[in-house]
């Protein structure tokens, strides 16, 4: 008998850990659901998580730590000053991401604050591949404008291509001759690209945002918080990676920036964290003096000793290739199951979550009822599963006319916490989101009754239309 072999892309996979404690989760039941959002006012990040069955609100600080970060957390040297943990991640930080100066904050909130204090001047534009909610207020804030210059792709969410995160060349130089690199303090180049659904940016791309940058004496700063998923992408997508370690692929990307922020919250596998890094020794100064002011000294950047050495060591596992084929392969999991039921999704699937169109999901709800979060209140109420919207509401408005911005994305995430959840949940959470996308004639969508002034998706509340 011929011995037989199996296709490896059809090998069922396990998640490369095993279970070493629990934490119990109960599944309320209907009248309590309803209940529960209703008080919430159909807002998610204002249910109680303790009402929650399994939660996909966000990554951030989420994920499960290894035992070896849990050990880490022993080793705290919660010294004022010169944490011995502080060097450890300094340490980390210039090993995998390869920058020269390291700044420790509280989470990259933190570190986003201060690059636009340091950078960012009244006036300026900031050119970037989509806005992130908390970057654009901190550069508003600063007296900036951002300035969207990501592909055209990136707002079709049925699209196909492999790297919807990049930056449209054209789009950047020609605001690059608009303006003048006077009024650019600096390129803001994410990767991945949250509000696309999660998409990356291909290595050609970051080389030629660099050669296109030095050409106007622009620098290039990345938010790195999901930049190793973005090197899982490059390494499985694009010609002359696929034989390349994460790790390796990681570095080179950051070789093309003049420096990054980081919330360590998503890829460094931590509940609390950030930092700053800088090649410029005299932007890294000003940085540093403001950390002080701002977060605590530099040395520890508002965190304890323990929480940095959990850091440090995430940094470590957060490249293994295992973990991170695991990490995402969840996510494309998942995705593929809801792809099975034609619930309308975009394409393709992320790294860090599934994005729902909720636009192809509810098309008799107007944009101005908020129908991404009538869709995530609606799963939350279906199965207790909580999810997010990223659309009108995230979009806020417009700082000079105040009226709403009209985002051509209007998405629910389900994002995924590392090392969390099974297969079995993301059944469970699918079974969810498709009872609601067959019964999605009901919905009618919701009315804005309370809006804070700024980030207003993190507070605001709703009524049924």
């Amino acid at each position: 008998m011929s011995e037989r072999r199996r296709d490896p892309a059809k090998k069922s996979w396990a998640e490369p850990w095993k279970v070493k404690m629990v934490e119990p989760a109960r599944q309320l039941a209907p009248e309590l659901l309803r209940e529960r959002i209703r008080d919430a006012g159909y807002n998610t990040f204002l249910l109680r998580s303790e009402d929650v069955y399994i939660d996909l609100l966000t990554d951030s600080g989420a994920s499960a730590m290894s035992d070896y970060q849990w050990a880490g957390l022993m080793l705290g040297d919660e010294a004022y000053a010169g944490s011995r943990n502080f060097y450890h991640l300094e340490a980390n930080v210039q090993k995998f991401y390869g920058y020269t100066y390291v700044v420790p904050t509280h989470q990259g909130r933190g570190a986003e604050h201060l690059v636009s204090k340091v950078y960012i001047k009244k006036g300026d534009f900031v050119p970037g591949n989509m806005y992130f909610t908390t970057t654009r207020i901190h550069q508003e804030l600063a007296g900036g404008t951002f300035v969207d210059v990501i592909v055209d792709e990136a707002s079709d969410p049925q699209s196909l291509h492999p790297f919807k995160g990049n930056v449209d060349l054209q789009k950047l130089e020609d605001l690059l001759k608009k303006k003048g690199q006077n009024c650019i303090p600096y390129v803001s180049l994410a990767a991945t690209v949250n509000m696309a659904g999660g998409q990356p940016v291909s290595m050609q791309n970051a080389r030629e945002i660099r050669a296109l940058c030095d050409r106007y004496g622009v620098p290039v700063l990345l938010d790195a918080t999901r930049a190793v998923e973005n090197a899982y992408f490059i390494q499985q997508r694009e010609t002359g990676y696929g034989e390349k370690k994460v790790a390796d692929i990681l570095r080179e990307f950051c070789s093309y920036t003049d420096g990054a922020w980081m919330s360590a919250k998503k890829d460094s596998l931590v509940n609390i964290g950030g930092w700053l890094a800088l090649n410029d020794a005299e932007k890294f100064g000003e940085a540093q003096n403001l950390v002080v002011v701002y977060e605590g000294l530099h040395t520890y950047g508002g965190l304890a000793g323990r929480d940095m050495e959990a850091m440090a060591r995430g940094i470590e596992e957060s490249v293994e290739e295992d973990h991170i084929r695991a990490r995402v392969g969840q996510v494309e999991y998942l995705g593929q199951k809801l792809l099975g039921w034609d619930v309308p999704i975009v394409l393709p699937v992320g790294g860090h979550a599934v994005f729902l169109d909720a636009k192809r999901f509810y098309p008799h709800i107007p944009q101005e009822r908020f129908p991404a979060q009538t869709l995530a209140a609606e799963i939350y109420r279906e199965a207790g599963v909580r999810t997010m919207e990223r659309g009108i509401l995230s979009a806020g408005r417009d700082p000079q006319t105040g009226l709403n911005r009209f985002p051509g994305l209007e998405l629910v995430r389900a994002a995924l916490p590392r090392r969390v959840y099974t297969q079995a949940h993301m059944d469970v959470a699918t079974e969810a989101i498709e009872e609601v996308h067959w019964n999605r004639a009901r919905a009618r969508g919701l009315r804005m009754v309370y809006e804070p002034k700024y980030l207003r998706f993190f507070q605001a509340r709703f009524e049924p239309v």
